[in-house]
Parts: structure tokens; C-alpha cells; sequence
């Protein structure tokens, strides 16, 4: 257990785990509508407080996993409950509790319908989705993994749009595919090692040939999560059907399992195949991000061309993940918590709109800027971040992919620069009908007393702060991952170095 560093007696991430699930189940006896809305938002509230301490308490000169917790739990087996977190999980787990107080606000009314079922599947999903980035033992993870699946069908097939029961089961279906191929990896590695904990899994000496099997059922389980080009047809389907707290927690927390997937588990376990397959997932990365951004363009949908603009931007994160060196992989590690805070952000003032104009199309949205000014303000903030815009966050974890990648292949790096010209285009299009229209523009003034309330203030303003804050500052958020992520790629130079004197020796 050297890997770990208890915890100093209080179980935080334990806590943090259980909490949310104790709030759900507390909702299933508390009557009342107001009542549910209030208990979630509480509980929701009180994880993210008690997350903070993670922060504060964290030590970022270590690469060890921190506020450890391990115990035994079926020792026949040697299934563990095992739970802890480093420079790579801290920011997601994080994130994870900002959001979800702001679904709840963001649901408060926009869910009129079974409520109380509505805010006990968001508490379940923060249980899931905060144990999958703590769990350190390959059974739990693969529990938390599946158990999101279900609060997250139900989501969409009982608060979704008109197509919710396609969506929604296309949804289960891929993700359930991917799951599959995870199993398979999970088990392949308990036959080969005798054990289900994570950290014991890294840096051991597997052959190629299984490295190889491996990395593919590891690659289609999350390259489908993320998704990656041409996994992310589910994608559009479940964010437009979604409610708007659904699209939120897919695209800031669900999407980015799938890129944490391939941190924790490809480079460290299988870093001889993941090294084989680096210019081909380059590539595809590459595809996703100029696809993403050439589809969003076309789009009349605001909801559909954030949708579209998530394929490009988690292009960008898995080109930094696979261009293995320090400066790429800690830009997508940035980049995918400002995707979460950008792109909920997005998906939120969509969600804003379409409570008063009951549409989504930018024709109806169209010259609202002279009538709702707050709004558009915050609009053209999270529009400049999802473009990229110096100053903003998303511009810090654009730049240092880049750099990574730049060093890593110069062709692969010059073809991803149109993807930033393309998020341009297709968020400034949004912007310019939203906020001026044209000359012809439909009367809108009836939305003038119906600027964002305090409550849509008080759900946006945090987010905005998160994206001049790294934007401006963002050395804090570096800090904490630089250690551990230079403890990953010095494991896969390692491995990669030590698999090439092993071929060479065979050679000879």
C-alpha cells in the first residue's frame, strides 16, 4: 500500500460518496415538490463544501494517492474497497460537486413533473460519478461506471424531448457496448496479476501481445464515453433530448470519464500499446475536432451546435492525452475541466432561453441582446471561453495541448489549428444573430422584463468567475496536477524504453 496516503481519520471521500445516496434516499419519504427541490439542493451543497477540504488539505509535491480508505471487502477475491485521489482526480471530483448545486438550480423550473424522482436521480449520479474518480479497485470502479447508467437513461427517457425513448436507449445501448469491452480488460488483468487494485496494475511488465488486447477493449470502452470520432453518434441525440441539468452532468462530468479512463488506465497499464497506437488516435482526434466544428457550423439547433462543438473539443483533450508528454497531457487534464465549466455553462443558458421562448432554433432566439443584456453578457463570456478567446480558461488548456503537440508532430498539430478558426466561426455566428440579429429581426420585446432572474445570476456568476480565474491565474490549478502527471509520463517512458532494449536484446 506504499501508493497511498490514509487518510488522517475523518473518511472524506467516503462521505462525499455516500452523502448524495443518503439525500436520495432521505428524498423518497420527505413529501412535497418544494421539499425535494430544497433537500437536493442542501445536500448538493453541503458535498461541495465538504470537497473543499480536499483541496485545501491536498499536498501536490506527491504523486501518491491521497485521503486513502482501504479496507477489505470480499478477501476470497481480493476485492477491496479502496478509495483515493491524486493531482489527475482532484480537479474532477471538484468540479463534479461545483456543478451539481447548479443543476439543481438550473431544474428548479424547468422540472414541473415528478420532481422528487427527478432530483433523487442527480443525487445518485453525484454518487457515482464522484466514486468512479476515487475508486483505486477495479470492481468498485466498474460498479460506480455502471451505476451511472441508469439515473442517466432515466434522465432522458422520462424528462427528455420529443425523440427521449430513441435517445435515451441509443444512449444505454453504446454505453453499455463500451462497458462490455471494460469487463473484458478488468478481468483479463485480475487473471494475469491475482489482484483488482488499480495502482498494483500500473507499471507492471505485461507483454505486448497482452498489452496490445488490452489497450483495444480499454480504447473502445472510453474512446465511446468520450466520445471520439466515429463513436459519438449517441452524442447529439442524448444532449438535445436531455433535460437541461442531464445535458450538464453528460457533457462537464459523464463525457470527461472517458478521458480519464485513458490517463488512468492506458498510459499507466498499457503504455508499450498505447505508445503503438498514438499516431492513429492522433489522428482520429484530429478528425473529431474539425468534423465537430465543421457539424456545428451548420447548425440552427443552439442546443444541437453545443452538442456538436463538445466532439470537437474533446478532440482537442485526447490529442493532448496521446501526444504523452508533460505539456499536452496537462493541458488536456485543464481542458477538460474547462469544457465542464464552458460547456455547462452553454447548455444552461440554452436552457434559459428555451423557458421563454419554448424554442432552441437561433431564429427565435434572434436579436435578443437589445431586450435581455445580462443574458447576452454571460452568453458572450462562455462564447469567447468555448472559442478559446486569450484570457479565458479554455485559451490556457488550447495552448498547452498544442505546445504538446507541436513537439510531439508537427503535421498532427497544424492540422488541429483549424479546428480553433472553425469554434470561432460557428460560436461567433451564434452570437452575432443572438445578440443583433439582422435588420428583419421578429419583434422580441415582449422579453423585456424577462431578463435572468437573481436564481439564473446566482447558477451562471460561479462559472464565470472559473473561466477568467484560470484564464487569468490559472498556475493554482496547474499545480496540483504537475507532480502526478509527471509521475505518469515518466511510467510510460519507462515501460516504452525498457519494451525497446527488450526487442533489440531479441533481436541480437
Amino acid at each position: 500500500m506504499d501508493f497511498l496516503i490514509l487518510n488522517n481519520g475523518f473518511p472524506y471521500l467516503s462521505v462525499l460518496i455516500f452523502l448524495p445516496l443518503a439525500g436520495a434516499l432521505a428524498l423518497l419519504f420527505l413529501p412535497g415538490d418544494n421539499t425535494a427541490r430544497w433537500g437536493a439542493l442542501i445536500v448538493t451543497c453541503v458535498t461541495a463544501i465538504i470537497s473543499l477540504n480536499l483541496y485545501s488539505g491536498f499536498d501536490p509535491t506527491t504523486a501518491k494517492y491521497q485521503f486513502g480508505e482501504h479496507n477489505a471487502w470480499f478477501p476470497a477475491l481480493n476485492i477491496c474497497y479502496t478509495l483515493g485521489i491524486d493531482g489527475i482526480s482532484l480537479l474532477l471530483v471538484l468540479l463534479t460537486t461545483l456543478l451539481m448545486p447548479l443543476c439543481v438550480l438550473g431544474s428548479w423550473k424547468y422540472i414541473e413533473k415528478r420532481v422528487r424522482e427527478f432530483m433523487i436521480c442527480l443525487l445518485i449520479m453525484e454518487s457515482s460519478m464522484l466514486g468512479v474518480f476515487m475508486a483505486l479497485d477495479f470492481v468498485l470502479f466498474y460498479i460506480l461506471w455502471e451505476a451511472m447508467l441508469i439515473p442517466m437513461y432515466l434522465l432522458i427517457a422520462i424528462w427528455g424531448g420529443p425523440r427521449k425513448t430513441y435517445a435515451s436507449i441509443k444512449f444505454f445501448l453504446y454505453t453499455l457496448a463500451g462497458s462490455v469491452m471494460l469487463l473484458v480488460a478488468i478481468i483479463a488483468l485480475y487473471l494475469k496479476t491475482g489482484s483488482f487494485s488499480i495502482p498494483n496494475m500500473m507499471g507492471k511488465a505485461y507483454s505486448v501481445d497482452f498489452q496490445y488486447w488490452v489497450f483495444l477493449a480499454f480504447f473502445l470502452a472510453f474512446a465511446i464515453k468520450v466520445p471520439m470520432f466515429p463513436f459519438h453518434t449517441w452524442l447529439p441525440a442524448a444532449h438535445v433530448e436531455a433535460p437541461t441539468a442531464g445535458s450538464v452532468v453528460l457533457a462537464s462530468v459523464l463525457l470527461k470519464m472517458g478521458t480519464y479512463g485513458f490517463l488512468r488506465f492506458c498510459l499507466p497499464i498499457t503504455p508499450v500499446a498505447t505508445y503503438m497506437f498514438m499516431p492513429y488516435i492522433l489522428w482520429l482526434s484530429v478528425i473529431g475536432i474539425l468534423y465537430g466544428g465543421f457539424t456545428a457550423l451548420a447548425q440552427q439547433d443552439m442546443k444541437k451546435l453545443v452538442a456538436y462543438s463538445s466532439v470537437g473539443h474533446m478532440g482537442f483533450v485526447t490529442l493532448g492525452i496521446f501526444v504523452l508528454n508533460k505539456q499536452g497531457i496537462e493541458g488536456a487534464i485543464l481542458q477538460m475541466i474547462n469544457h465542464g465549466i464552458t460547456t455547462g455553462a452553454l447548455f444552461l443558458c440554452v436552457g434559459m432561453i428555451y423557458e421563454r421562448t419554448h424554442s432552441r432554433e437561433l431564429s427565435k432566439a434572434t436579436g435578443i441582446g437589445k431586450y435581455m443584456p445580462i443574458y447576452v453578457t454571460f452568453l458572450t463570456f462562455f462564447s469567447l471561453s468555448s472559442l478559446a478567446f486569450p484570457g479565458t480558461n479554455s485559451f490556457v488548456g488550447e495552448f498547452l495541448i498544442l505546445v504538446g503537440g507541436f513537439a510531439k508532430s508537427i503535421p498532427v498539430a497544424a492540422c488541429a489549428i483549424p479546428g480553433a478558426v472553425l469554434a470561432a466561426a460557428y460560436m461567433f455566428r451564434m452570437l452575432q444573430k443572438v445578440v443583433w440579429g439582422s435588420e428583419r429581426n421578429p419583434d422580441q420585446a415582449w422579453l423585456k422584463s424577462m431578463d435572468l432572474s437573481v436564481r439564473e445570476i446566482i447558477i451562471l456568476a460561479p462559472l464565470l468567475l472559473f473561466v477568467l480565474w484560470i484564464g487569468l491565474a490559472p498556475t493554482p490549478f496547474l499545480d496540483v496536477m504537475h507532480t502526478s502527471v509527471t509521475h505518469l509520463v515518466a511510467q510510460v517512458n519507462v515501460a516504452c524504453l525498457d519494451s525497446v532494449r527488450v526487442v533489440q536484446v531479441m533481436g541480437h
